[in-house]
């Protein structure tokens, strides 16, 4: 028993030796614990909301009192008439717009009757229905208190318009999602693998040693997966038209350049942790594993990034298919063109440079 005791303390030992180890078995549930606690949630808070006030009278001074009091709402702006709507709709930020005719209070006062418009981003159809459910909740709840008995009630009709998908299609949202977890995925596993492959194998020694220039390796590495990619890209795209009847409303050349951007991003990306890792077994968990669930999380197609507390918004930046997701709604879903993801084409670009310039830095031309 003594002997036991002996071998079950070196074990111990062992144990808190690896810092790995110790790593995943105390700081995995902990992040597990914070981002299923505070970051994964279907309810939609947050919502910036613009509202054109034509009537300017106390009823819908006090509809739009209570949409401020509410936790679920941040009025960004009043427009200043009904054609802006659309242009602020571009910027991307706002998920809903909310209209009042001219004589919305006479209307509800002398007919019991008055109509509100309620414009949804409708790219995203699960929150574009919850927006509109919460609204309709609150117009529903002003107008059972300002009821004068329960036999003479006002009511007032929203009019739901979803702006980019009339038809309300449920694929829309998911379609650029996969595109960039796939993308994300296949890209840089598949690199960061066969980089690592060549030093497992020992014919990496043959490759340094060759004419070939080492920085060569590594480009030549990646050009295959990024012609396969782009077909990869292909059939996505006409899966999506063809299968789920998803209209490309923007360019598609616009579409085909960022995605190709994209993809030389993960492929850097790849390569970056092909030089860090000597094992397919490590630059697999590092590549899938490491990338899936930041892709899934922080992405905003699976959960709306506004929900999420400050420091998970801001870690969010640094994944990239959190841009080009942006990316392919905006040209894909609502047909902006390129000066309405400049900014995050530029992102996109500069987070390449980065990886690529990392990935070549710690190539190793001498193997120990």
């Amino acid at each position: 028993m003594k002997q036991l005791l002996v071998f079950i303390r070196k074990e111990f030992f062992h144990v808190f030796r690896d810092r790995r180890t110790l790593l995943i078995m105390f700081g995995l549930p902990v992040v597990q614990i914070i981002l299923f606690g505070f970051a994964l949630t279907n309810e939609v808070k947050n919502i910036e909301i613009i509202i054109l006030d034509n009537a300017k009278d106390i009823n819908s001074r006090q509809i739009i009192n209570k949409i401020k009091a509410s936790s679920y709402f941040q009025i960004q702006e009043s427009v200043l008439n009904y054609n802006d709507i659309e242009k602020t709709f571009k910027k991307g930020n706002v998920k809903c717009a909310l209209i009042f005719p001219a004589h919305f209070g006479d209307d509800l006062l002398h007919l019991g009757k008055a109509q509100v418009q309620i414009i949804a981003d409708g790219s995203d159809p699960n929150i574009a229905k919850t927006v509109v459910n919460y609204l309709t909740a609150i117009i529903v709840d002003y107008q059972q208190l300002i009821a004068p008995s329960p036999a003479l009630s006002y009511r007032i009709i929203p009019e739901t318009r979803m702006l980019y998908n009339e038809e309300g299609n449920g694929s829309l949202n998911f379609i650029p999602g996969v595109m960039a977890l796939v993308l994300m995925i296949v890209c840089t596993t598949l690199t960061s693998v066969a980089v690592v492959k060549e030093k497992e194998l020992g014919t990496m020694e043959v490759l340094l040693v060759s004419p070939f220039k080492p920085v060569f390796v590594l480009i030549a590495k990646a050009i295959p997966y990024l012609l396969l990619s782009m077909i990869n890209v292909i059939m996505i795209l006409l899966l999506a038209v063809y299968l789920l009847d998803v209209q490309i409303k923007g360019n598609v050349f616009l579409l085909f350049f960022e995605s190709v951007l994209f993809i030389i991003t993960c492929l850097s990306l790849g390569l970056m942790i092909s030089n860090i890792t000597n094992s397919q077994q490590t630059a697999m968990l590092l590549s899938m594993m490491g990338m899936m669930l930041p892709t899934l999380i922080f992405t905003g197609f699976l959960f709306p990034l506004e929900n999420m507390p400050l420091p998970f918004q801001i870690i969010s930046h640094i994944i990239p298919a959190r841009w080009y997701f942006i990316i392919v709604k905006a040209v894909m879903l609502k047909g902006l063109g390129f000066k309405y993801v400049w900014k995050e084409t530029l992102i996109l670009t500069g987070m390449t440079v980065v990886l690529l310039g990392i990935a070549l830095k710690n190539f190793k031309i001498r193997l120990q």
